[in-house]
């Protein structure tokens, strides 16, 4: 774009509809920022910030967890935020948000966008939650920051979809969910806002998809660095120091390829009832990549009719375009066991389970689960509809004796479509936190609930990691 002498009418013209797609959505954003939001909101906001609290807990005691946020914290600083782990762990805000942010993903727990990949919240929350603690900040100013950039993140992400898996959406959209939260909370003006996300927009990294299947575990630092580049961002705009207005259409059609859809920026916005994006969130209660859900699914109605996984002579998987990209067959890190479609449906067949035990470091190397990812075939599934549908499977085990049996599941639990119960949710959350916060059950589900409404953000997540 900028070598070229000329720019094609095309693309002036899409140029130009990010920055007004934007400057709409901005003005929105700041209006929405002084209303309270719709109840059915606020509960979805509060269990998406349930869902990747207890997701950072949940990665806590892993040994290269612990010991990075450790490297994390050597720095000074006057140490006044929670880092999200076992013991007394204060952090000035920036180092605790880098390492809750290097956290949030790692378990493969936290809550993600159905529409498109796209986990915001994973993104906003890790410089949100420690900046709101360091200012003593409300809950509800928590809730609403979030909804709100949850809303421009995932709208953003629709604007400039990735049309194959090149870049990874936890590198591509981090900087700017974690800098529209922090901008957001500090109640900046709609020209700050603007200004913030023009030039979050050009901190993001191109974190390759692949590193996700083949287990490259910085792929889990993207929303660590995600973090500490969303408050330079938002530190800077009020200086003056942005992007350029069309920074947007600059970074992910000019830079990344992405074919541009800004009319997503604006449409449809939400207004007294109307949706959030939100709304159209998913939960995970398997530890592993969204993707493979369907095949979990239908592969634990098949654990219930064949206890002996030593009965099973091979598993034939017949899944999504997505699905068979997953195609990993012997996993070298947590990471590439929870994005292989081998690794996953053999899993559950040998353990009958689809936990995080599964995905652990000890699975990679369970002779069973080995046994059977040797034997897995994948296969494209013939029937691919519309979304909720687009991600069907069809599982098939040929057991040694010739018998044949299968179980087809066309929408994995967890999104709008099949959601999980508050009540289940709750559960979750309590059991991912239990051993190292015993009080996070019942604090979450006061929090869900509203009784917790009103307080500062400091005494509920004291209250959280006691």
């Amino acid at each position: 774009m900028v070598l070229s002498p000329t720019m094609p009418e095309p693309e002036v013209e899409a140029r130009g509809d990010a920055v007004s797609g934007l400057r709409r959505l901005v003005a929105w954003a700041v209006a929405a920022r002084q209303r309270e939001l719709p109840e059915h909101v606020r509960r979805r906001a509060s269990l998406v910030l349930l869902d990747d609290l207890a997701a950072i807990v949940a990665a806590s005691s892993e040994p290269q967890i612990a010991d990075a946020q450790a490297i994390l914290l050597r720095a000074g600083g006057v140490r006044e935020v929670r880092v999200l782990a076992a013991g007394e762990r204060l952090a000035t805000k920036e180092q605790a948000a880098a390492a809750n942010g290097l956290a949030i993903t790692w378990a493969e727990l936290d809550e993600g966008f159905r529409l498109l990949p796209c986990h915001a919240g994973a993104y906003i929350l890790p410089a949100l939650i420690a900046e709101a603690e360091a200012a003593a900040a409300s809950l509800d100013d928590v809730l609403v920051s979030l909804a709100i950039a949850y809303e421009i993140t995932a709208r953003i992400a629709k604007s400039y979809p990735f049309h194959r898996l090149s870049i990874h959406p936890h590198a591509a959209f981090n900087a700017i969910g974690a800098a529209t939260g922090l901008a957001l909370l500090r109640k900046a003006d709609a020209k700050v806002l603007f200004d913030t996300i023009t030039a979050a927009s050009t901190l993001v990294n191109a974190g390759p998809f692949n590193h996700a299947i083949e287990g490259g575990l910085v792929r889990n630092v993207w929303t660590s660095i995600g973090a500490t580049a969303g408050f330079r961002a938002a530190d800077f705009a009020p200086l003056g120091i942005a992007g350029l207005d069309a920074a947007l259409h600059d970074v992910f059609v000019d830079g990344f390829g992405c074919r541009p859809q800004p009319e997503h920026l604006s449409m449809n916005l939400p207004e007294g009832e109307g949706a959030f994006a939100i709304e159209d969130g998913y939960h995970k209660v398997h530890a592993c990549c969204q993707y493979t859900h369907s095949a979990v699914e239908a592969s634990l109605q098949l654990a219930d009719k064949v206890s002996d996984p030593d009965a099973i002579a091979w598993i034939e998987v017949e899944t999504h375009a997505r699905g068979m990209a997953l195609d990993v067959r012997r996993p070298a890190t947590v990471l590439a066991a929870k994005f292989s479609m081998p690794h996953a449906v053999a899993a559950v067949a040998a353990k009958h389970s689809a936990g995080p035990k599964s995905f652990d470091l000890h699975s990679l190397t369970d002779p069973a689960i080995d046994r059977l990812r040797q034997t897995v075939v994948l296969k494209p599934h013939d029937n691919i509809r519309p979304m909720p549908n687009d991600r069907p499977a069809r599982i098939h085990w040929v057991l040694r004796d010739g018998q044949r049996v299968s179980a087809s599941v066309d929408s994995a639990r967890g999104g709008a479509d099949q959601p999980f119960s508050e009540t289940e949710l709750l559960e979750k959350f309590a059991s991912l936190t239990a051993d190292v916060f015993p009080a996070a059950g019942d604090v979450s589900r006061q929090i869900l609930t509203g009784k917790l409404s009103g307080q500062s953000w400091r005494k509920v997540i004291a209250a959280y990691t006691k």
